[in-house]
């Protein structure tokens, strides 16, 4: 995908989410993060947008710590949220294409200003999806293009870091394979005691394989619905789901 495709994702994602959060009201349960309410989904999404903004638009080449969370509560919190994600939009729209900051995990990007458009927007994505579920009805679709990229950030860029728990004793190998995103939205992730390692590709036997759509793998790979199919070691699909959150 491009940059302007994640601005625009970006962009939709975060107008969702403030729209569901207002009517689900700021008292009201997460059911995909049971220790949140909808006031510390916004405080934390806002938060996060607005560290993303300030790397973007001075420059930063050091990582700068997050911002506090605002006392905000209600109506008031919900426009700070919007506020907060317009300035991001804002900020992502008119940065230099040959922007140079800081970015944090080594999946495959073209520049650092792909990189936060990107991560934004999918950060964006999976909190709206919570604040969705806090409103009830159906959520909003995500396209297999967008949630196979999703998913291939999640696997070569969040979780190659050393901060990864996702760990086994012994080396087992998990593959995830999308049906709906072309023949190439499959990825091999080589289980250790060590981070994973995932590479875009069905090479080798694997002890267990995730399927279904890129938005069900999408979802399930961020702990926000169960995984689809799984065949082989169930106990590794158990294992990533009691191990990956970020």
């Amino acid at each position: 995908m491009e940059t302007a495709e994640f601005l625009h994702a970006l962009d939709r994602e975060g107008r969702l989410l403030a729209a569901a959060a207002e009517i689900a009201g700021t008292d009201a349960k997460v059911p995909t993060c049971p220790q949140w309410q909808v006031r510390d989904l916004l405080r934390h999404t806002g938060t996060v947008h607005r560290w993303a903004t300030a790397i973007v638009a001075d420059g930063l080449t050091a990582p700068r710590p997050l911002p506090d969370e605002p006392e905000l509560d209600g109506a008031e919190l919900v426009a700070w949220y919007r506020e907060s994600h317009r300035r991001l939009v804002e900020t992502l729209a008119g940065a230099p294409a040959d922007l140079d900051c800081w970015t944090f995990h080594p999946a495959p990007c073209p520049s650092p200003l792909t990189f936060w458009t990107r991560r934004q927007a999918h950060e964006t994505a999976v909190h709206r999806y919570d604040a969705e579920t806090s409103r009830g009805g159906p959520a909003s679709p995500v396209s297999a293009g967008f949630a196979a990229d999703g998913v291939e950030e999640l696997l070569r860029g969040l979780h190659a870091r050393a901060r990864s728990r996702v760990r086994t004793d012994r080396p087992r190998v998990l593959r995830v394979r999308a049906v709906d995103a072309g023949s190439e939205a499959v990825w091999t992730v080589r289980l250790s005691d060590r981070p994973p390692v995932t590479s875009r590709n069905a090479d080798g036997d694997a002890d267990a394989e995730l399927t279904g759509t890129a938005e069900q793998l999408y979802l399930a790979l961020w702990n926000r619905a169960p995984v689809p199919n799984v065949t082989g070691d169930r106990a590794l699909a158990a294992l990533w789901r009691e191990s990956s959150g970020i």
